[in-house]
C-alpha cells in the first residue's frame, strides 16, 4: 500500500479570503459538488472541510495528509480471531506488515483486513448433536 504525499495549498489572496468567510458564515452546511452530483458530507467529514475552509478564509496556506489507523498487536488479534502469539509469529515471518513505535509493534488495520479476505474459508464442524 503506498502512501499519498501531503498536499500543500498557499494561502488564497486577499481579494478570496472576504467572500469565503461570509460564505461560511451565512450557512453551516457543505456540500460538495462532484462532476456535477450533489453529496452532503457527514458531520466529522463536514467538519474538517469547514476546518479547512475556515484556515484558507483567515490567509494560511494549509496542508492535507492522511491517517492510517494502527493497531496494537493485541486489537489485530483480535480483530483477525487469532491468538496474540500467532499474530507475532506473521509479523516475525514478514506475511503481515508490521511498524515499529518504539519497541512496539503497530499494524494497518487495511493490511489485517486484506490479510483476512485473502485466508481460505474454514469449514464449520458440526459440533454432538443436542437434544
Amino acid at each position: 500500500m503506498t502512501a499519498r504525499p501531503p498536499r500543500s495549498a498557499a494561502a488564497l489572496p486577499p481579494e478570496q479570503t472576504g467572500p469565503l468567510h461570509r460564505a461560511l458564515a451565512d450557512s453551516p452546511d457543505v456540500t460538495i459538488f462532484v462532476d456535477g452530483t450533489a453529496h452532503r458530507l457527514p458531520a466529522s467529514a463536514q467538519d474538517a472541510v469547514v476546518d479547512l475552509l475556515v484556515r484558507l478564509a483567515d490567509g494560511d496556506a494549509v496542508q492535507v495528509s492522511s491517517v492510517t489507523e494502527l493497531l496494537t498487536t493485541s486489537q489485530a488479534a483480535e480483530l483477525a480471531g487469532i491468538s496474540h502469539s500467532y499474530l507475532r509469529k506473521l509479523t516475525d515471518a514478514g506475511t503481515l506488515a508490521v511498524e515499529y513505535r518504539g519497541s512496539h509493534r503497530r499494524l494497518r488495520r487495511t493490511d489485517v483486513e486484506q490479510w483476512l479476505r485473502a485466508q481460505p474459508r474454514r469449514e464449520q464442524v458440526p459440533g454432538p448433536a443436542q437434544s
